[in-house]
């Protein structure tokens, strides 16, 4: 979808030139509001807010036999009301009642389960320091 712009030289004097996108037509117009507070405060309360309301990211892991191999298959973000998960292969992307719904589509015959693995930052292998330059 392409944005169409108007140029609104009648409401601003001449050599102003605004353009206005068609959706500000259905958003109030912020100009002369008083900020809620100054910059640094602001980006920490937006910092605050994203961690908070943060999805959970999670694997679709696939566990052939009992422990014998196993592969990541699909990543999934969980929301408080559903979760998105995309396949690592067929580029499928799908959005589930939950992260539990994703699992009946990744089994495979009677061999190949599906698990749910929540991602967790410790458990990452530290970079070796002989790989960076």
């Amino acid at each position: 979808m392409t944005a169409t712009f108007t140029r609104t030289d009648r409401q601003h004097g001449p050599g102003q030139r605004k353009y206005r996108h068609p959706l500000d037509a259905f958003v109030p117009d912020p100009a002369g509001m008083t900020p809620l507070c100054d910059e640094p405060e602001f980006a920490a309360i937006m910092e605050e807010m994203v961690a908070d309301e943060a999805p959970r990211l999670f694997a679709v892991v696939q566990e052939y036999g009992e422990r014998v191999d196993g592969q990541i298959v699909a990543w999934g973000m969980a929301f408080a009301d559903h979760a998105e998960v995309v396949s690592v292969t067929r580029g499928q992307r799908m959005s589930l009642p939950t992260p539990e719904s994703a699992l009946g589509l990744f089994k495979f015959g009677s061999h190949i389960r599906a698990r749910l693995v929540w991602f967790n930052p410790d458990a990452a292998t530290p970079a070796d320091d002989d790989e960076h330059f």
